[in-house]
């Protein structure tokens, strides 16, 4: 084989990987011509999802909020969250861990501690009381914070890993902060009264519906319970 003969074979299978590579450009050229993308990860919001609405995470909880309300804890899946969010499953579980994760989220979502506690400590001491019966009412009266609470709290007589978040929040993350916040003796006991209180007005005025309570006024039912509620958590 000559010299020439080797440098034209080279040549041609240079121009042959030449075309080749054109070829295989061509179509994806075309494709980002036309607008074309890859399709999303699965389980991910798509860039458009993300840019109009909420993120993924907030989805998931807004939606895992409504699961509870509409079927209780029992009959709400970590699969049937996932799909009320338009993400994968996959994607509660990275966020949340477990259903009780979800559950412990939404619960903090409804009451938001970091909004409460400034609400009910900012003030003199003799007006704690008021102030503690005045939001805990506000909060139920509302709507839409009053449908995932009932689902909450029925879920927490049936169930014990809802009653567990429940009381881990409500308790701990709550009523004993506002207790430790006066410095008074018995931060726990005293806690657990104002919220077995608080939970009996519930019980009666917006489960059970008992009259009068079912009726009143916010008002006038905050005027008779903040003395009670002053004491439990004040010691005065």
């Amino acid at each position: 084989m000559t010299e020439e003969t080797t440098e034209a074979g080279g040549a041609a299978t240079e121009e042959a990987g030449a075309a080749g590579k054109a070829s295989a450009e061509e179509p994806a050229a075309g494709k980002a011509a036309a607008g074309e993308t890859a399709p999303p990860r699965r389980g991910r919001p798509s860039r458009k999802a993300a840019a109009d609405g909420p993120d993924a995470r907030t989805r998931i909880l807004e939606a895992a909020r409504t699961e509870f309300a509409e079927r209780g804890y029992d009959k709400t899946s970590v699969r049937g969250i996932a799909k009320a969010a338009g993400v994968d499953a996959a994607l509660v579980h990275h966020y949340f861990g477990t259903k009780d994760g979800v559950f412990a989220a939404a619960v903090e979502l409804t009451f938001e501690p970091a909004l409460v506690l400034p609400a009910v400590l900012d003030g003199p001491p003799e007006g704690l009381g008021e102030r503690l019966a005045a939001f805990f009412l506000s909060v139920w009266e509302d709507p839409g914070t009053r449908t995932p609470l009932l689902a909450i709290l029925r879920s927490a007589v049936t169930h014990e890993a809802a009653a567990n978040v429940l009381r881990d929040f409500v308790l701990r993350r709550l009523l004993e902060r506002i207790a430790a916040e006066l410095d008074v003796p018995d931060p726990t006991l005293r806690a657990e009264l104002a919220a077995s209180h608080m939970l009996g007005i519930v019980m009666l005025r917006y489960v059970v519906r008992a009259e009068p309570l079912a009726s009143a006024d916010p008002a006038e039912i905050v005027a008779m319970v903040a003395p009670t509620l002053q004491r439990y958590v004040a010691g005065r």
